[in-house]
């Protein structure tokens, strides 16, 4: 019986991590080969999108005003996130979530510190920028993502 433990064990060690091995097929959108695709979808939703340096498209809803946090800070949001195609894949609406804003994808890292405490932001994010070519959970790779955040304190 200790021999078949032992040969399971051995088994999963070696063949239980085969998920691990690099994926060297994974190749990331450009921020430049998504720009029609996030001008389409801010044309279409009615989105007044500014372009940021790095690429990110972002509309100022309420700019707010107490602390403006950075990358450094621990904040709490209330957001909604969205496909371009309009379906929401994640969402939290209700008590805020609080979290340090170091731990997020870089796209709420460069578009956060747009606003204030008490502001509103719209974010559309190159998927380069949120997920890139591995995808999250339920979020598939090379995703351009769309949220609308409320930044409700700053810490």
């Amino acid at each position: 019986m200790k021999k078949i433990i032992s040969i399971v064990t051995i088994s999963i060690l070696l063949f239980g991590n085969i998920n691990c091995i690099k994926d060297d097929s994974c190749n990331p959108k450009s921020v430049q080969s998504e720009q029609a695709a996030i001008l389409a979808y801010a044309a279409a939703n009615n989105i007044n999108a500014v372009a940021h340096p790095s690429g990110l498209y972002y509309e100022v809803i309420n700019q707010g005003s107490g602390a403006t946090p950075t990358t450094l800070s621990t904040v709490s949001v209330r957001y909604v996130g969205k496909f371009t195609n309009g379906n929401t894949f994640d969402s939290q609406t209700g008590t805020p979530v609080t979290f340090p804003l170091s731990n997020v994808i870089a796209g709420w890292q460069i578009g956060i510190p747009l606003i204030q405490k008490g502001g509103t932001i719209k974010l559309i994010i190159p998927s380069s920028m949120a997920y890139g070519c591995t995808g999250y959970a339920s979020i598939p790779p090379n995703s351009i993502l769309f949220f609308e955040v409320n930044l409700i304190d700053v810490q």
